[in-house]
């Protein structure tokens, strides 16, 4: 049974105001440039996005954020968004900080339905407080909670008809903890092709977590800091 959706337009049609989204990506690198963009131009409002970080302005997240849509962010750090950090400072929008670590272990926890765990990062910190701790063999550890969402766009170097996905060195990243973790992913390919096509040892997200994918384009791959030596 194919799973494969005209494209990102109509995928974001799917997305009511409100929902909570999941953004795979670290800085520039893989992020589901198609998705965002047609969620921008849809106008969709009120989201909450889990994202390690919100990217640049103007692209990405920033377009998001630049419109206003976003109610509330999940993320690792600010980075280098200058509306996000005006944002953050003048309290127009709720932000959630997460160490890095356990941001990727609650969203995998979220996907393989632990409901939360124990890590001993943060205890002592603002991250901690108002969180259960516990002591395990002479240590203090912070209770985290697995974090889901409504949905999750991923974006993928190759994928199939019925959903298997392959990522391409570092733009691996999130995707595939965030493509178990909500209850309708979304993928963009920059290749789709027929089943049989990726061999199954290659295969990263199994196509049984993927709901809708469609062939992406125009992906500008952009460098969040280029960074450059001279002589």
């Amino acid at each position: 049974m194919t799973k494969v959706i005209e494209s990102a337009d109509a995928a974001v049609a799917l997305i009511p105001d409100g929902a909570t989204i999941m953004m795979g990506g670290f800085g520039l690198a893989g992020i589901p440039e198609n998705l965002v963009a047609a969620l921008h131009r849809r106008g969709t409002r009120n989201l909450t996005i889990v994202s390690n970080n919100a990217g640049v302005d103007g692209f990405g997240i920033g377009l998001l954020l630049k419109n206003h849509q976003v109610r509330k962010m999940i993320s690792t750090y600010v980075g280098e968004n200058k509306e996000f950090e005006r944002q953050f400072l003048q309290k127009e929008i709720d932000v959630e900080l997460v160490p890095q670590g356990t941001f990727s272990e609650r969203i995998r926890a979220g996907g393989a339905g632990i409901a939360a765990f124990y890590t001993p990062t943060g205890v002592g910190t603002l991250i901690a407080e108002g969180k259960e701790t516990r002591e395990f063999n002479g240590r203090t550890y912070v209770l985290e909670m697995g974090l889901t969402a409504d949905f999750s766009f991923v974006k993928a170097w190759k994928g199939d008809h019925v959903g298997n996905l392959l990522y391409r060195k570092t733009a691996r990243n999130f995707h595939p903890m965030m493509a178990t973790a909500a209850r309708c992913t979304i993928a963009e390919v920059e290749h789709l092709v027929t089943p049989g096509e990726i061999e199954p040892d290659h295969v990263h997200t199994p196509g049984i977590f993927v709901k809708h994918i469609f062939q992406g384009r125009d992906y500008e791959r952009r460098i969040e800091k280029r960074t450059v030596s001279h002589g």
